[in-house]
């Protein structure tokens, strides 16, 4: 299970929409999926473990509803900015464009990633989550139905509509 732990980190993050949550979602999941292994009759152990993240986090998200995070910074034009504090107590910004690139392309950049990550963070939740599957834990359609416990037919339903919308609000921003 241990060579799976970013990609279970990957997923309870992007269902959870926070760090910190989703370090005790991956805990709690690594506890249960260690508590279970002599159980585990499968032959996919990424999709049982992906799947055990999955029912954690949904258990957590029903657990912890009605409860808002409020962020620790937020930038000049009102967006959320991750923070940090350095040891002499001033405070760093976690987001800080690349010195490779100049300071317009960096602004561009994080600009898009921003938007793309707010597009991502705004769907439902099951969309959200097989759209993450496929795209960034490279899932095959059997396994996101293994680990969703969902057929097929709809993990390729959902994957559609996802990227439809995704498709659509993109069109809608580039629109003058």
């Amino acid at each position: 299970m241990l060579p799976y732990r970013d990609d279970a980190y990957d997923l309870a993050r992007w269902l959870m929409r926070d760090g910190p949550a989703a370090e005790d979602v991956l805990q709690d999941a690594m506890v249960r999926a260690l508590t279970y292994f002599p159980s585990f009759k499968g032959v996919n152990p990424r999709a049982w473990l992906l799947q055990i993240v999955r029912n954690t986090a949904y258990s957590s998200m029903k657990l912890n509803r009605g409860i808002e995070l409020v962020p620790l910074a937020s930038g000049e034009d009102g967006t959320d900015v991750l923070a940090s504090t350095q040891e002499d107590g001033t405070d760093v910004i976690a987001d800080l464009p690349s010195l490779d690139d100049d300071p317009e392309v960096s602004l561009i950049k994080a600009r898009d990633y921003c938007y793309v990550r707010q597009l991502i963070a705004s769907l439902p939740v099951e969309l959200r989550e097989i759209l993450v599957l496929r795209e960034f834990e490279e899932l095959s359609y059997k396994e996101m139905a293994e680990v969703t416990q969902i057929p097929i037919g709809t993990v390729m339903s959902r994957l559609w509509r996802a990227r439809q919308i995704l498709v659509r609000a993109t069109a809608k921003q580039e629109k003058p």
